[in-house]
This record gives C-alpha cells, sequence and structure tokens, in this order.
C-alpha cells in the first residue's frame, strides 16, 4: 500500500501533530486515544480524533473546560457493546452555553460555530465507550 498513489489518505496509527504532543495523555488509564487526522497529519483533511473512555474522568470545574470553536464541531459517543448499541453504559456530562445534558444513550451532538460547551465529562461507566471529535476546520482550536 505504501506505493499507491492513494496511500498518504490513510492513517492506521496514531499520529499526533506536534502541537499536540502534550496532550498525548499517555499513562492516563481513563482514555485511550485511538487515531487523530487534521490539515497536519494528511493535507487538506477536517480534524477528526477517536477515543475511547475506559473510566471515569478526573472531575475538573465545568467553568474552566468551556470553551467554542471558529468551525462546527460534531462528538459522539457511542456503547461498546455490539448486543446494546443503544445503551451507553454510561453517564456523560455535557454542556451547551448554560444547559447541563446527562448522555446515557449512544449519541452524536452538532455543536455550531461559536457556541460555548464543555467537553465530555464521563462521570460513570460500565463498559467501554467509543467517542469521536471532528471539526470542519483543518485544526482543533479553542477559543476561551
Amino acid at each position: 500500500m505504501e506505493n499507491s498513489k492513494y496511500s498518504q489518505y490513510i492513517v492506521q496509527q496514531l499520529r499526533l501533530p506536534e502541537s499536540k504532543g502534550s496532550e498525548r495523555k499517555e499513562g492516563n488509564p481513563a482514555i485511550k486515544r485511538v487515531l487523530w487526522m487534521d490539515d497536519d497529519v494528511v493535507k487538506g483533511a477536517f480534524q477528526m480524533n477517536c477515543t475511547w473512555f475506559l473510566q471515569p474522568a478526573a472531575k475538573k470545574p465545568v467553568e474552566s473546560t468551556f470553551h467554542m470553536h471558529n468551525a462546527n464541531e460534531l462528538l459522539g459517543a457511542f456503547s461498546g457493546d455490539p448486543d446494546q448499541p443503544n445503551e451507553l453504559g454510561a453517564e456523560i456530562e455535557f454542556w451547551m452555553e448554560d444547559e447541563k445534558f446527562i448522555i446515557n444513550k449512544s449519541s452524536m451532538i452538532f455543536i455550531p460555530q461559536g457556541i460555548k460547551h464543555s467537553p465530555l465529562i464521563v462521570n460513570k461507566i460500565e463498559r467501554p465507550v467509543f467517542h469521536f471529535s471532528t471539526l470542519t476546520d483543518g485544526h482543533y482550536l479553542w477559543v476561551k
């Protein structure tokens, strides 16, 4: 495949851009990052990352994590049990502006550009949850 005309468009191993090197979260038992793609990894690509949530996350004050993006974002959280694909097996807290949501079903969340929100906060977990985040821009940038 490496000699293929289009092989540069297929990402099969984690390649974080240098700007995200400190965010690898290696050794963090709560998550396992699988793949990352953006304009630095594949020229012209929009940003997407995929992660397994394995344990509840260390709690941070929600206010300190609020941010927005200069592009639309789509988040997903999916059950790790194919026999119960809609039952998340977890409780995830998520905020959009001043509204709090508790996510306990497999979900996709669309966040329009400029809407303040918090990252997904895993409060309880019974089984692994597959998570993805994608932005329509080529880079994952926070704006406070």
